[in-house]
């Protein structure tokens, strides 16, 4: 069983770094690019568990250990 997470910048919250890599894309000729937020990707393997119990397990984890529950928010999709 494989968890995946995506943690991002809440709305609201400065994003310096997206800012400095839409600048990129534009100084470099791409159009079209309104934003860029950036965020962070993980990917954890489970040991066989039943699905309640994994979604709890990666909820804590990405709530506790992987993002900053102030500024950051997180999603997750487990296969």
């Amino acid at each position: 069983m494989k968890a995946k997470v995506f943690v991002t910048f809440k709305e609201g919250v400065l994003d310096p770094q997206g800012k400095t890599i839409k600048n990129a894309i534009v100084s470099l000729g791409y159009e079209g690019v309104e934003d860029v937020r950036q965020g962070k990707y993980f990917e954890m393997t489970l040991d066989t568990l039943p699905k309640e119990k994994a979604e709890n397990l990666i909820k804590e984890i990405a709530e506790k250990i992987l993002a900053n529950p102030i500024i950051e928010q997180f999603q997750y999709h487990i296969e």
